[in-house]
């Protein structure tokens, strides 16, 4: 209910900047690896492809043992992307446009804190560790968001997953909650 003011805006802008649906589904794996479909405000031009997301996360993995893109930087959304939309720089780089994963979270498929929700062309790049972090139902932030999202490669954002499935609690929930928006805050400067 507090969040019905910045989501009814939010889809005002999102209709305004380009046509198509507000929403976007995409399927992940959660928990057990059983696939559901996570819920974005769409950020990218409608009916696009995933080849360059894929392309992408074989590149992060691939250099440098998946730490880092060779250019100093980590894992990040592609705001840059010809394909995201105006309006949708502005949410991924705020992370609004992870906001209808509330309903995901109210419907039992994520939860507020976890690992990143995962997506089947990722698992070729998984190490046999990094399967752990399907033994908990992924989060809307978690331990790799509050541990320097953008500074981390792939591997280290999995290594963060696994780490927290092995130690997950109330007080490491409470933990990752609380310097959640810290970190957004951070990393939207």
């Amino acid at each position: 209910m507090l969040l019905s003011p910045l989501l009814l805006v939010v889809t005002i802008a999102i209709r305004l900047g380009s046509p198509g649906p507000v929403l976007f589904r995409q399927r992940r794996l959660g928990r057990g690896m059983q696939p559901f479909t996570v819920l974005k405000f769409r950020t990218m031009d409608p009916g696009v492809s995933s080849a360059a997301h894929r392309a992408y996360i074989a590149e992060l993995a691939s250099n440098g043992n998946g730490n880092g893109n060779g250019n100093g930087e980590g894992l990040k959304k592609l705001t840059a992307d010809a394909r995201v939309t105006r309006v949708g720089r502005i949410l991924r780089k705020l992370s609004i446009d992870e906001l209808p994963q509330l309903f995901n979270v109210i419907g039992g498929s994520m939860s507020l804190i976890g690992p990143r929700p995962a997506l089947s062309y990722e698992l070729e790049h998984y190490d046999p560790r990094h399967f752990e972090r399907f033994l908990v139902r992924p989060g809307l932030s978690g331990l790799w968001q509050v541990s320097g999202r953008n500074q981390l490669g792939f591997n280290e954002m999995l290594d963060l997953d696994a780490d927290y499935a092995a130690r997950c609690g109330p007080i490491t929930d409470a933990r990752i909650f609380v310097r959640t928006p810290v970190a957004m805050v951070r990393d939207a400067a």
